[in-house]
């Protein structure tokens, strides 16, 4: 015969050794069988909300699970459920007919009169529920039996709490995947969804998307500065088997050197100043998933060794981490630089050449496919007037059409985008005519002034020009009016090239 200590050790490890509720009253039933005539255990709560009583979990001699069971309550019922007294943990009801909640419940549950043990399980002044006990018997549980059950008030309050976050996390979890579900389809009616000119201008692009779209192999996106490379990307993404995964678009130029690793890798906990927990990166977010690797040519050279050791083993380390985390990714890059030029001059990797160009795709610029333009012009007015919320979409004036078909688009697709954005600002209501198409903004006083360079080597060329343009811009990189912006690159390459080139920067540099 056990001891009370023994009794509370035992119970107790059969509570909390269980993370399922259901499986941990189970075990509790099948300990207690063996101390006290009990046939069947529910764990309820009141919902205020619905003035109801809940059942969550339950365990008999032949079942166990979890419920999210409503027992409608009388008036009666509901004040005693909602005001459970509070000078005592567990009570016994040896006539559950006389007792309007014991009464209401054993009668919508289909229970024959029995003994009732109610263990009432609250942390401080909060009620969080009701551990029942019920026998098959009447009159059958006494005074010690309702005792011993007090005794396991904590390890009970424990398991009660952790199922209710659990239910609550769950219930997240199903909101956060429905709300995940809808994003994905905004961010695809956003960045494309549909690729216009399929059928003409990128008809070849598009047949070769089909042909890698079932694999896993890496894809390396050609082509200059806003072509839609990141279309494409998407569209290969959601013509996939990993359609379900996620997409993680990660632009290489825009991320500092010094957060390189933390952002793709991710960190753990304490790796460094600032990492106050852990963090996963864009890897292992695109887990079953595929990554974007947008603009690959801005990568370091120390993250592109990385990056070959994912391509190679698809595995990662985070930054502070001993374990070895395995991935199942596929890999989509974009470049407007020429890699192999690039490779030619150690700027770039070799073997990470070779290991990205298995299949690349040229996206040709907006001025070798004229042809698309009027439908993209038809598709960008639509998508615009929904997003500025207009009345109508408007029309396009007479002689439109022709006159953006005639120009260069030096920005390609993305110019074409902001010049049919910046018309229905300007021209609401219609017909839009582009009459400002080609037209630029005042930029800085002309750099002719500027002495010769004396060096027909490539770098000094450079080195020079920036060195001007810095001065002008009084030594600023970031901004409207900062030396990236005037030179037309991201700060980020601007401040990597500055680094090769042995270039201070900063405004102190200026003085």
């Amino acid at each position: 015969m056990m001891n009370e200590n023994e009794l509370f050790r035992e119970a107790a490890l059969r509570i909390c050794g269980n993370l399922e509720i259901d499986e941990a009253l189970r075990e509790l039933l099948l300990f207690l069988q063996g101390v006290m005539p009990v046939a069947n255990i529910y764990l309820q709560h009141y919902d205020d909300d619905y003035h109801a009583m809940r059942t969550i979990a339950y365990a008999s001699k032949s079942e166990s699970g979890k419920l999210d069971l409503l027992t409608p309550l009388s008036e009666t019922a509901r004040e005693k459920a909602a005001n459970a007294p509070d000078h005592q943990d567990a009570f016994l009801i040896t006539d559950p007919m006389s007792f309007p909640v014991s009464r209401e419940m054993t009668a919508f549950h289909g229970l024959q009169s029995s003994s009732i043990i109610v263990m009432t399980l609250r942390t401080g002044k909060t009620t969080l529920g009701f551990l029942i006990l019920v026998s098959e018997e009447k009159d059958i549980f006494n005074n010690q039996h309702r005792s011993f059950v007090e005794l396991l008030k904590e390890p009970l309050v424990i398991s009660m709490s952790n199922a209710l976050k659990h239910r609550e996390v769950v219930k997240l979890n199903d909101l956060l995947a429905d709300d995940n579900r809808y994003l994905h389809g905004e961010l695809r009616r956003l960045s494309g969804d549909e690729i216009v000119g399929a059928r003409f201008g990128l008809k070849e692009t598009t047949q070769m998307i089909h042909q890698v779209a079932t694999l896993d192999s890496p894809v390396l996106l050609m082509g200059e500065t806003g072509t839609g490379k990141d279309v494409i990307a998407n569209a290969i993404h959601y013509s996939s088997a990993r359609s379900e995964g996620p997409f993680v678009s990660v632009n290489c130029g825009g991320i500092p050197d010094t957060l390189m690793d933390s952002e793709l890798f991710g960190h753990e906990k304490g790796a460094f100043t600032g990492a106050l927990s852990q963090k996963r990166g864009r890897f292992e977010r695109a887990h079953n998933g595929t990554i974007f690797l947008d603009e690959i040519g801005e990568l370091p050279l120390q993250a592109q060794t990385r990056l070959l050791r994912v391509l190679q083993n698809k595995e990662i380390e985070r930054v502070g981490g001993i374990d070895t985390i395995s991935l199942n990714i596929r890999i989509i890059a974009a470049t407007n630089r020429d890699l192999e030029t690039m490779v030619k001059n150690g700027e770039f990797r070799e073997d990470l050449w070779f290991r990205l160009n298995v299949f690349p795709v040229l996206v040709p610029p907006l001025r070798e496919r004229t042809v698309d333009i009027p439908a993209l012009i038809q598709h960008f007015i639509n998508l615009k007037a929904k997003e500025l919320k207009l009345a109508s979409v408007p029309s396009i004036a007479p002689g439109a059409i022709e006159l953006a078909m005639n120009y260069r688009w030096p920005g390609n697709v993305r110019e074409l985008q902001n010049v049919i954005e910046r018309a229905l600002i300007l021209n609401p209501q219609g017909p839009l005519s582009f009459e400002h198409l080609g037209t630029r903004t005042p930029g800085p006083a002309p750099l002719s002034d500027s002495p010769p360079v004396e060096s027909y080597n490539l770098d000094d060329i450079i080195a020079s020009h920036i060195n001007r343009v810095l001065r002008l811009a009084n030594g600023k990189i970031n901004g409207s009016k900062g030396a990236a912006a005037l030179l037309g690159v991201n700060p980020s390459t601007l401040r990597n090239r500055m680094r090769k080139l042995g270039i201070n920067y900063g405004r102190k540099s200026m003085i």
